[in-house]
């Protein structure tokens, strides 16, 4: 794959402190961009920083939090931020509607919705200035099928999916490219402690509820962080792909 479109660019990737925010760092920082890594964790934050290939920045950050976003754009001034990788996400409470409280609906949302908008906000009058850039929001496959008892997280990935759409269509004649990539399941711990808590649910073993939830996928397993990375790489290459959303699920069928 050419780096044309990502090499020389800065690249601003929040949640970029561990998972699929600093996989996806780590595939721009190989394809030569600048990157700087976004989350509330200083020490998350460093540790990431040391484990890419190129030059990075490290910028802590609330993106729930308007104070702390108006902060980041002040501090990156002095950079020309021309891809933004809206990743900062938090899976919220499992249980039924009726038993999750406000504050915790709120909290999901805040992260995985209105961080979207305020991040977007904040650094897209400089890629409008300049004519260019992209933005890619990361949804779910899990916003656009039932996912019991998941509520807050199914809504508000089906917002980012919506918000994407409508800001493609304000910012795309103004020369940027505003895309959202939805993964199913990624294989990781996050899967593994769930496949033990279902096991322990339903008497049966890990590796039984593991084969139950892959066999619903037509490649029969679970996409990876790499190749959601990958998946955010090549997104950028296609200067063409504007208002869409991308499945990437193994053949996990979303609708």
């Amino acid at each position: 794959m050419s780096a044309d479109r990502i090499a020389g660019r800065t690249a601003v990737v929040t949640g970029a402190g561990n998972g699929l925010g600093l996989a996806i760092a780590a595939r721009l920082s190989e394809s030569g961009a600048r990157v700087v890594l976004v989350g509330r964790s200083a020490v998350k934050l460093a540790d990431a920083a040391a484990r890419l290939s190129e030059e990075s920045r490290v910028v802590v950050c609330d993106v729930a939090d308007p104070e702390s976003v108006s902060a980041l754009a002040a501090e990156l001034a002095d950079e020309d931020v021309s891809i933004l990788v809206n990743n900062a996400g938090i899976a919220g409470p499992v249980a039924d509607l009726v038993d999750i409280e406000p504050d915790a609906w709120d909290e999901v949302f805040a992260t995985n919705v209105r961080g979207v908008y305020l991040m977007s906000r904040a650094l897209l009058p400089s890629m409008i200035l300049r004519g260019a850039g992209d933005v890619i929001n990361l949804a779910s496959v899990s916003g656009k099928r039932p996912l019991a008892r998941r509520t807050p997280y199914t809504a508000s990935k089906m917002a980012v999916i919506g918000l994407t759409a409508t800001l493609a269509w304000e910012v795309g004649p103004l020369g940027i490219n505003v895309n959202s990539l939805s993964p199913g399941p990624v294989e990781g711990e996050r899967m593994t402690r769930n496949f033990t808590r279902d096991a322990a649910a339903t008497g049966s073993s890990p590796e039984q509820a593991r084969e139950a939830f892959v066999s619903r996928a037509a490649l029969h397993r679970m996409v990876t962080e790499a190749e959601v990375a990958d998946a955010v790489a090549a997104m950028l290459h296609m200067p063409g792909l504007c208002g869409a959303d991308i499945d990437l699920s193994a053949g996990m069928i979303a609708r």
